[in-house]
C-alpha cells in the first residue's frame, strides 16, 4: 500500500472511533437510564436488518458461524460491555481501562497472523496507554468493580474481534456493506433474548431517547462499522487498534465543549502523546531499492 493511500485510509477509519467517543456522553444524556442491553440491541439489530433486506446477501457455509462469532465480539458483547462501563464509570475511566486493547492486539496478531512484534510497536503501546492516562485520569474518580471488569472485557472483545476479522478476511464476492450487515444482525440477535428477559422494553420513550437511538443506529452502527471494517481490511491489525484511542480524545473534548469540563495541561499533553502513538503504529512505506547501475559494455 502506498504511504499516501494508507494515511487516507487511517484518517477515514479514525472517524469510527471518533463517533464511538460520543457514546459516553450520549448514554448519560439521551438514552434511558440503566439499560445497556436495550442500547446494544437497538444500536445493532435495526441497522443490520435494514442492510440485509437492502442487499439480500446472507452468510452461508462456514460463514454462518464466523459471522456469529465476529458479530458477538465486534458488536454484541463489545457494545453491551461498553454500555455497562459507560453507565457505571466516568467516561474517561472506562476509556483509560480500554487503552490496554492495542497491547492485546499486538500479541494476538503475532500469534494468529504472523505479524512481527517490533520495538516501535511496544513503544507505541506504552505511549498510547500513558497518553490515555494523562488524558482521562481523575484522582477522585469512583472505581466501580463491575464497571472496571466490563471495560476490561470490552477491550478483550475488541482486540479479538479486530484480529479475527483481519485473519478471516471477507468471503469472495461479498461486499463490505452486507459483511457489515451480517455482523450487526448477529450481534443484535445474540443480545436480543437477554434484553427481553432481563430488561424488557421501556413503557415509553422521550424525544431525547428517540434522537439518541437514531444516532446510535445511523452513525454509531451502520456508518461507523462500515468505516471500521474497511480499515481492518486495508491496514495492519495493530494500526487499526491504535485508531480506537481516538475515542477518549473525543469523549474528553465533548465533555469540555458540552458539559463545561476543564481541559488541563495534562490532558492536552495526553492528547498529543496519543496522537504520537497512533502515528508511530501506522505502517511505514516500503523503501524502493535503488536501481542497479547498468553494466558497462565490454570491448569486443
Amino acid at each position: 500500500m502506498r504511504n499516501g493511500s494508507s494515511v487516507v485510509t487511517a484518517a477515514v477509519t479514525a472517524l469510527a472511533p471518533a463517533i464511538w467517543g460520543s457514546t459516553y456522553l450520549l448514554t448519560t444524556e439521551l438514552l434511558p437510564p440503566d439499560r445497556p442491553l436495550l442500547a446494544t440491541t437497538v444500536r445493532a439489530l435495526p441497522g443490520g436488518l435494514i442492510i440485509l433486506l437492502f442487499t439480500r446477501v446472507f452468510p452461508a457455509g462456514i460463514w454462518l458461524w464466523r459471522a456469529l462469532v465476529l458479530g458477538t465480539l465486534n458488536i454484541g458483547a463489545f457494545n453491551f460491555l461498553l454500555f455497562v462501563a459507560a453507565y457505571r464509570l466516568p467516561g474517561g475511566v472506562a476509556a483509560m481501562i480500554m487503552a490496554v486493547q492495542p497491547m492485546i492486539v499486538l500479541i494476538l496478531a503475532a500469534l494468529l497472523i504472523g505479524d512481527r512484534i517490533r520495538p516501535v510497536h511496544v513503544a507505541a503501546c506504552l505511549l498510547g496507554a500513558g497518553g490515555v492516562v494523562l488524558l482521562v485520569f481523575r484522582g477522585n474518580a469512583v472505581m466501580d468493580t463491575v464497571g472496571v471488569l466490563a471495560a476490561l472485557a470490552a477491550a478483550v472483545c475488541m482486540a479479538v474481534g479486530i484480529t479475527l476479522t483481519k485473519f478471516w478476511g471477507r468471503p469472495d464476492g461479498v461486499g463490505l456493506l452486507p459483511f457489515t450487515g451480517w455482523q450487526l444482525t448477529a450481534g443484535g440477535l445474540v443480545v436480543l433474548p437477554f434484553t427481553l428477559l432481563l430488561e424488557g422494553l421501556p413503557g415509553s420513550l422521550t424525544g431525547e431517547n428517540l434522537i439518541g437511538f437514531t444516532y446510535l443506529v445511523v452513525l454509531g452502527a451502520v456508518l461507523s462499522y462500515l468505516l471500521w471494517f474497511r480499515g481492518i481490511e486495508r491496514l495492519p491489525a495493530l494500526a487499526v487498534s491504535f485508531l480506537a484511542l481516538g475515542s477518549p480524545i473525543v469523549a474528553t473534548l465533548l465533555g469540555w465543549l458540552v458539559k463545561d469540563q476543564t481541559l488541563s495541561l495534562a490532558q492536552v499533553t495526553g492528547t498529543l502523546v496519543i496522537i504520537a502513538a497512533v502515528v508511530l503504529a501506522q505502517p511505514r512505506p516500503a523503501r524502493t531499492p535503488e536501481p542497479a547501475p547498468e553494466p558497462v559494455a565490454g570491448r569486443h
